[in-house]
C-alpha cells in the first residue's frame, strides 16, 4: 500500500487530496513541524535526505517532490481523466501550469514569508533595522511580484474554469497551494471573484474534504 510522509500545513496536503480523487487506498504518516521554527522535524531525513515532505513509498518505489508524484500517480492510474490528452491544447496548459505552480509561482510567495521571518531571528537590538530591510524589500520586490502573479492567475481563469481548460485536472490540485498560500498572504479582493471562485469549488470537492480528514489541520483551507 502506498505510504504518504505528509508534513503539515505543506504541499503534501496535495497528494492526499490527489490519491482521494482516484480512489487509492493510502497510509498516511504525519509530522508536525516545530513550533517555534516552523520546520519539518529531523525525523523525515531518515525519509529523504532533504528532510522535506511530502514523499511518496509505493513499494520499490520512493518519489519526492509534488509534481514528480502527481505525474508517477497519473502514470500508474491511467484513465483517470485527471490529465488531458498529450499533445491537446489542454494538454501544453496542463503541463505548463503543472511545473509552474512550483517554479515561477512559489518563489515570491516564500520569499515573503522568509523576509517576515526575519525580524524575529534577529538579535533583539536590531529587530528595528530588520523590520524596516523586511518591509521595503516586501513593500518594492516581493509583494509587486505577487500581485503580478495573482492578477494574471485571475485572468487566466477568465478563459476557463479550471486552469488547464474546461475539465477539472491534477494541473488544479498542483495549483491550489500558491493559489491558497496567497490568499493567506495577501487576500483576495473584489477584483479576484475568479480566484476566490476557484478555492470554493475545490474546497467543496468531496475528495478534498476526505483529504483533510486524513491530513489533519490545515492552515490554507
Amino acid at each position: 500500500m502506498i505510504t504518504v510522509h505528509h508534513l503539515n500545513d505543506s504541499r503534501s496536503q496535495r497528494i492526499l487530496w490527489l490519491l482521494e480523487e482516484l480512489g487509492e487506498p493510502y497510509e498516511v504518516k504525519r509530522y508536525q513541524r516545530d513550533a517555534r521554527t516552523m520546520l519539518a522535524p529531523p525525523e523525515l531525513r531518515a525519509i529523504h535526505p532533504l528532510g522535506k515532505s511530502p514523499v511518496l513509498d509505493d513499494g520499490a518505489a520512493c518519489v519526492a517532490e509534488t509534481g514528480a508524484i502527481i505525474e508517477y500517480l497519473l502514470e500508474t492510474h491511467p484513465g483517470s481523466g485527471l490529465r488531458p490528452a498529450t499533445g491537446s491544447a489542454q494538454g501544453r496548459r496542463f503541463t505548463y501550469w503543472l511545473h509552474y505552480a512550483e517554479g515561477s509561482a512559489m518563489t515570491p510567495l516564500l520569499l515573503k514569508l522568509i523576509f517576515a521571518a526575519i525580524p524575529k531571528r534577529v538579535p533583539f537590538l536590531a529587530r528595528g533595522v530588520a523590520r524596516g530591510i523586511s518591509k521595503g524589500v516586501g513593500a518594492n520586490l516581493i509583494d509587486p511580484q505577487i500581485a503580478a502573479h495573482t492578477a494574471w492567475w485571475e485572468a487566466e481563469l477568465t478563459k476557463s474554469e479550471w486552469f488547464a481548460g474546461d475539465d477539472f485536472s491534477a494541473a488544479d490540485i498542483m495549483m491550489s497551494f500558491p493559489v491558497e498560500a496567497a490568499g493567506s498572504r495577501v487576500g483576495y479582493g473584489d477584483d479576484k471573484p475568479r480566484l476566490k471562485a476557484f478555492l470554493t469549488a475545490i474546497h467543496a470537492r468531496p475528495a478534498y474534504q476526505r483529504a483533510l480528514e486524513r491530513g489533519g489541520p490545515y492552515a490554507y483551507a
